[in-house]
């Protein structure tokens, strides 16, 4: 807790507070105009200010979360590192998922910000780079069970030295990527921008005086402490806990992953413990202490959206990660490349969950999951057949909220400000022509508030070689779930060549896939979980979705018991049948509960013939097969309508 008393008057730290926020903005904005890769121009990077003992000042006003609390953890391990020789002119590089880090394709640029020959503070770069080497391009490889095939990890290396540029260091590095030239470039415009902040600090200090600006550094850190713990006091005592689920373990018989979130508020203290989360998978689907830490703190954070964000929010918040070796503290040597669409949602979801039962007036549930799609190989457009990587994420539905929908074709929770990459931008660089980005109708889950939409989007490859496919998601069997009543959304996947003889269904997590010229595929993001009971939504609301196109004729009545005649569908002509939709919602009311009783074996059968569809399995059922071969996952069956009963059947009138 925070004992020092303010200095500053209040205008001075009004100032220097929002100078110090402009300073790291500045940062973001000069890569943005610098930066060599696509994904780096998608907005897949973050900035901070921290002070001489690495801790966050101030971090960008639209960093992605996923980089919230890791970036003073790579700040202190540069201190560690190299301790008393951190020299002016300095500019240190670092990735390491063991030191803080996210995963080895984020990687941070540190420069050293002196004043009058003293340490003062640290301006940082992050920046995805999109392969960083390993076993398959994109370095995405799900197969991974030790960060020695996910590719290069770079512990704390100074690149440059007293503003001389160690050249040797730099090419040995971007040397293990498959697109030096691009690493290069990008090494460069990261470097450079923090020597934005830098200049930026310097013109502070030349105005301010050095001390001045050093007490603002340790007065915005208080100043959010204050307020967290201030906000935090006004709420009840008490403990809540909560699972999510990653969908499975290769080493392991088939069953969802949990991942245990427990908080508890005490006076102003809050405190988070993630003990009894699962042992780590063999998979990359794992997260380090750095990205767990991360999850906790913009889930917290996303419940005050008005505070600075600095490490006067992580000192408000106590954390017990449990023992190294789980799927949320894995530790090394294990891949925790796949954390992003692994644990850190998860965590972030259930903490949502959590903070809707202390501040029910602000309840959201759950959103889709980020995924990856990389397809990496040779660009046989030229010549030269250049190394390329097509690397995609989508948009996807949010959860319901308590009074209002959830937004549709929306970031991930992962990041509010990651961009949706342009096609035509994705088109002119690489050999994948798009052929479908659209909304997904009934992709919402259903509710008396519905989720938000997600996307479907499909692609083809042109002219390409030794090309291979990987995806990293999840959510294929651990569905996107509702609260206080509502449904789930859709699952995740990816199929090939669908409609054809040569159809596959890959799954949500695959890696290293041969694909060739003319192969197709698609996937869909899920929409966002429901929030209430469908059957008490406004049945004027599910024909305004019918005629938005957000639901179908067909699941409104499936769903919300909401009976809907089409008039003219040509110009959106629909009329609500009020009689039936009472006689259909008091049939769903009478049965629902005992669709959840059903023998699973025989609800998937019926699925295997084409007489249930996969939402009837997912929201009536509560049945979980393999999507691909309609095969019945018992253990995850049941396990799925755990979470039914405690998340929408014990709200159900």
């Amino acid at each position: 807790m925070t004992t020092t008393s303010p200095t500053l008057d209040p205008v001075t730290f009004e100032v220097l507070k929002n100078a110090f926020a402009t300073s790291v903005d500045l940062m973001s904005e000069q890569i943005l105009r610098t930066c060599y890769s696509f994904v780096i121009y998608s907005r897949d990077f973050s900035s901070a200010l921290c002070d001489a003992e690495g801790n966050t000042v101030m971090q960008g006003s639209q960093d992605i979360a996923v980089h919230v609390g890791t970036l003073h953890f790579q700040c202190k391990a540069v201190l560690e590192e190299f301790g008393s020789d951190i020299n002016p002119g300095d500019i240190f590089m670092v990735n390491d998922p063991y030191r803080g880090g996210t995963h080895l394709n984020d990687v941070s640029f540190v420069r050293p910000i002196f004043a009058d020959g003293v340490l003062i503070a640290f301006a940082q770069n992050k920046g995805h780079w999109a392969d960083i080497g390993g076993s398959v391009p994109g370095s995405f490889d799900v197969t991974a069970t030790e960060h020695f095939g996910e590719g290069l990890r770079i512990t704390p290396v100074r690149v440059w030295h007293e503003g001389r540029f160690l050249a040797d260091v730099a090419k040995l590095l971007v040397a293990n990527t498959r697109s030096p030239e691009i690493s290069m470039g990008d090494l460069h415009a990261q470097a450079e921008a923090t020597g934005v902040c830098e200049r930026e600090i310097h013109r502070l200090v030349d105005k301010y005086g050095r001390g001045t600006v050093t007490d603002a550094m340790r007065e915005v850190q208080d100043y959010v402490e204050r307020i967290v713990r201030s906000r935090v006091a006004d709420l009840p005592d008490g403990t809540w806990t909560t699972e999510d689920y990653l969908d499975s373990d290769p080493a392991r018989p088939e069953g969802l992953v949990p991942i245990r979130v427990t908080m508890t508020i005490e006076g102003d203290q809050l405190s988070y413990d993630l003990t009894g989360s699962a042992p780590a998978v063999a998979s990359f689907l794992n997260s380090g202490y750095g990205t767990a830490f991360s999850g906790i703190v913009a889930g917290t954070k996303s419940f005050f959206p008005d505070v600075p964000l600095n490490s006067g929010l992580y000192n408000a918040i106590h954390t017990d990660l449990g023992p190294e070796g789980t799927v949320v503290n894995a530790g090394w040597p294990h891949a925790v490349t796949g954390f992003c669409s692994g644990p850190y949602e998860k965590i972030m979801n259930a903490i949502f969950e959590l903070w809707s039962k202390v501040v029910p007036s602000r309840a959201i549930a759950c959103s889709f999951n980020l995924e990856y799609l990389l397809v990496g190989g040779r660009d046989a457009r030229t010549e030269e057949r250049p190394f390329f990587m097509w690397y995609d994420w989508m948009a996807g539905g949010w959860g319901g909220r308590s009074s209002k929908d959830g937004s549709s074709a929306t970031a991930p929770v992962f990041g509010i400000g990651l961009a949706v990459q342009p096609c035509e931008g994705q088109e002119r660089l690489t050999p994948v022509l798009t052929t479908e980005h659209a909304i997904i109708t009934d992709s919402g889950g259903p509710g008396e508030y519905r989720g938000g939409c997600g996307l479907s989007k499909g692609g083809v490859l042109t002219d390409s070689d030794n090309s291979v496919m990987s995806y990293c998601c999840d959510r294929s069997r651990s569905v996107t779930w509702g609260i206080e009543g509502g449904l789930p959304s859709i699952p995740h996947g990816v199929w090939l060549n669908r409609g054809t003889p040569e159809e596959r269904f890959l799954g949500s997590v695959f890696s290293n896939v041969p694909v060739q010229s003319g192969d197709s595929f698609d996937r869909p993001s899920a929409g966002g979980g429901g929030y209430g009971d469908p059957l008490q939504r406004d049945p004027e609301a599910v024909l305004e979705d019918v005629i938005d196109g957000y639901v179908s004729v067909e699941r409104a009545a499936l769903d919300y018991g909401v009976v809907i005649v089409p008039v003219d569908p040509e110009i959106d002509r629909y009329e609500l049948d009020v009689d039936a939709t009472d006689r259909m919602r008091t049939e769903i009311r009478s049965a629902r509960r005992d669709w959840l009783d059903e023998d699973p074996e025989s609800v998937a059968a019926r699925y295997r013939t084409g007489e249930l569809s996969m939402l009837d399995l997912v929201r009536r059922y509560g049945v979980i097969v393999d999507w691909g071969t309609g095969e019945l996952l018992p253990t995850t069956t049941a396990q799925f309508r755990d979470l039914l009963q405690t998340r929408s059947v014990a709200h159900w009138s």
